[in-house]
This record gives C-alpha cells, structure tokens and sequence, in this order.
C-alpha cells in the first residue's frame, strides 16, 4: 500500500519557540464548530492565553455552555465566562469588528530543535494578531495533570487528528510520533 504525503504547515519561529502552524477557515459557523468540537474535550485540554512573559493553562472546571450572538461566542461555565468575537457585530464601525474579529484560526504543533513534535494546540487570534485563546490539546507523553507519562499513549492525539480532519482534510501525520521513535 502507497502511503500519501503528509501536507506539511507553515514553520514559524515566535518568542524563542519553534511552531509547524496549520490554518483553519475563520468563518463564523466553523468558529464555533472548532469551539465546540475543543470544549467537548474540556476533561483533557487546558485553556488561556499564550503570550510573551504569560502562559495561562486553566483546566475548565467542566462543560462549557456555548451560544453565539451577534458575532460574539460565549462560552459559559456557569462561575464564569468568556466572550469571543467571531463573526460581524450589529451596531459597531466596522473598523472595531475587524480589530477584534478572529481573523486566524491555527492549529499548531510545538517543534524542538530536532524539529520533532512534542505539544499539540489550537489557537484563535484577532485582526490586530493577538490570541483571544489558545488550546493546549492533549499530549501522548502527559497526563491530564500534566505528569509525564511512561509510554506515549497515542490515543490522546485522537482531537488533534479529529480536528485536522474535519477542518483540514488531512489524516494523521507520523510526524506526531517521530519524537519517540527517535528515542528522546
């Protein structure tokens, strides 16, 4: 059987870290559907912003309810909440709802210095480049508490092969267990 390559992302280097970047639509509808599809899995994700000098990685406390409304997703979790601008917005200059509009939708692997897979996320930025949020998906090599585990289970990429599917039209990539097969 012939295997068939492997569409590769765009490599970016950001704050000293080394990312293969995948772009997803960042229509409304597919906004929330990614949003969705994320916060199924809100047992084994973490959630926040990753900016220079902050990494956020909040464990959401349980299922979120999520509703749109007139371009803004709210994702509820009762306690608390998040609203994110994700579509037109009724009533504002249309130069404020393209600043904060989600303008790139990327899923992401963090590289090492072999070039090897070793985190998994999602992340929403807006019109100016600044996250709104970033998803740590789950890793093979992590528990949900964040221990480190003994054998890679391969199992907890099925979200991150999930989500390429559904928004990308691609499978699953070796790439993601090349780190152990090389033996680090």
């Amino acid at each position: 059987m012939i295997e068939e390559p492997v569409s590769r992302g765009e490599i970016v280097d950001e704050c000293g870290a080394r990312f293969e970047v995948f772009r997803l639509p960042n229509d409304e509808d597919t906004l929330l559907n990614v949003l969705k599809d994320c916060f199924a899995e809100w047992r084994h994700i973490r959630i926040g912003p990753l900016i220079p000098g902050a990494l956020w990685e909040i464990r959401p406390p349980g299922e979120p309810s999520i509703t749109a409304d007139n371009g803004y997703a709210t994702v509820d979790f009762h306690d608390w909440h998040v609203h994110l601008c994700i579509g037109e917005r009724e009533g504002v200059r249309p130069e404020l709802v393209q600043l904060r509009r989600t303008s790139r939708v990327e899923l992401f692997r963090r590289l090492d210095r072999w070039e090897q897979a070793f985190r998994w996320g999602l992340r929403l930025l807006n019109g100016a480049g600044q996250e709104q949020i970033t998803f740590a998906l789950p890793s093979p090599f992590l528990t949900d508490d964040e221990q480190a585990m003994g054998e890679p289970d391969w199992g907890r990429l099925a979200l991150w092969n999930r989500l390429r599917r559904k928004y990308l039209g691609i499978g699953p990539d070796p790439v993601d267990s090349a780190y152990w097969k090389c033996g680090f």
